[in-house]
């Protein structure tokens, strides 16, 4: 016998157990954005591989190491999403968002990174990610940390941080390349595999490093801040006094790049120390030149995108996810099997959003009860052939200080009965 195939490494199924925390967590983030104006967009997993390289960066650690890449049977070279931000531009150019318009955007969904699996990052992983473009204001950036902070809010989550820095615009960033890189080189015998190789393409990636051994050269490395462009600098110290304003506490952390070639001006991270070594759980900033960058007319652009593994594994236990029954229908005998399935459908038309469980495959009623308990009903309704000749139903409350009452009900009072007893109603 063969043996049973499993899932690819780093790659996970989302079970039934899982799944309402996940939605119920979803639907408050959607709940948030809509507050906002924020409009959902959809765009597909896979992307000409020359989209990422483009975008994110070719001395980068996902395009060089992570990204899933193929050749279909046209010979195009594919790949399958790893960040949502290239996609998104994308789409907002192929299909005319951008130009001479004011988009808040914002999708949810897959990504793909070929990753060592551990605690909070996973090869198959989920963001939500939200993309503004046409809005070039310190004002905007203030905003998009503004409702991040909103989601930690409603999600109950304390104990983050937020750290930000500027990255200034890309001239400010290459006359900044040229010390930081002089100063790399007189130290090259500090510097590890990766930040030699680094060090030609990409040195800013270089402050980035979380390897101990390279904190004490990082720290003592020339700061962009030090460098920033007049116009970036006033841009940085309007978004702090926003965020004073807000009563939003942060960090200005000069050691902040973001991974990713595309971003300029503002960054921003949200860290937490509960999740071991993947402590980032949102982050984002500007990038104004990517939407030249990939094709279109040049539009101001700013954005952000958190985890929603690493958010799940941090709100869990505040989340109250809404898929346990509100009544398990329990049926005995061959009349009362036809009439339950008509009564079950007959209640859920009066009251939208009743959750009633209609108990499927026979057993007796000892075993009926075991189930209507395994499933966390609030009430059951226990229906036989007497029940159905008398137009009754008998009721039994199964939690809370009223647990174990009974009382029987006629059929055509029930729904009323439930606005009394269901909050929700």
């Amino acid at each position: 016998m063969k043996s049973p195939l499993q899932a690819v490494r780093g790659m996970n199924d989302i079970t039934p157990e899982d799944t309402p925390y996940w939605q119920q967590l979803e639907s408050i983030i959607r709940a948030v954005l809509a507050s906002y104006g924020y409009q959902e967009i959809r765009f597909p997993i896979v992307e000409k591989t020359e989209l990422f390289k483009r975008s994110i960066g070719e001395v980068t650690d996902i395009v060089e190491k992570e990204m899933y890449t193929f050749e279909d049977r046209n010979g195009d070279s594919l790949t399958l999403r790893p960040e949502g931000t290239a996609a998104c531009v994308r789409a907002g150019i192929q299909n005319g968002l951008l130009h001479n318009q004011l988009q808040r955007l914002w999708y949810m969904g897959p990504m793909f990174r070929h990753e060592r699996p551990q605690k909070g990052r996973y090869r198959q992983f989920h963001q939500v990610g939200v993309e503004t473009f046409g809005m070039a204001g310190p004002d905007l950036d203030a905003e998009l940390i503004m409702m991040t902070a909103k989601f930690w809010q409603q999600l109950g989550l304390e104990g983050l941080e937020l750290q930000i820095n500027s990255l200034g615009t890309k001239e400010s960033r290459a006359a900044y390349r040229v010390h930081l890189v002089d100063f790399f080189k007189q130290n090259l015998d500090q510097l590890d595999e990766d930040s030699l190789r680094r060090l030609d393409g990409n040195p800013l990636r270089i402050l980035d490093s979380k390897k101990p051994a390279l904190a004490e050269l990082i720290a003592a490395a020339p700061k962009l801040s030090e460098h920033l462009d007049d116009e970036s600098r006033e841009h940085f110290a309007v978004l702090c006094g926003l965020l004073d304003g807000a009563g939003i506490a942060y960090v200005v952390n000069p050691c902040l790049v973001r991974g990713l070639d595309y971003y300029s001006r503002t960054v921003f991270e949200w860290v937490t120390d509960q999740l071991g070594a993947q402590g980032t759980v949102c982050a984002g900033g500007r990038f104004d030149g990517l939407v030249e960058q990939l094709g279109g007319k040049a539009v101001p652009a700013a954005g952000f995108a958190m985890g929603l593994e690493r958010l799940l594994a941090l709100v869990r236990d505040k989340l109250t996810p809404a898929n346990i029954p509100h009544v398990y229908l329990i049926v005995a005998g061959e009349k009362a099997q036809s009439k339950g399935l008509l009564l079950a459908e007959q209640l859920r038309n009066a009251l939208p959003g009743l959750r009633l469980m209609t108990h499927c495959g026979g057993g007796s009623l000892k075993s009926q009860f075991k189930k209507a308990d395994k499933s966390a009903a609030q009430i059951a309704f226990i229906l036989g052939d007497n029940e159905v000749e008398n137009g009754t139903v008998n009721v039994k409350i199964l939690r809370g200080d009223r647990g174990q009452e009974q009382q029987t009900l006629e059929q055509a009072a029930l729904s009323e009965w439930l606005k009394s007893e269901i909050a929700e109603f």
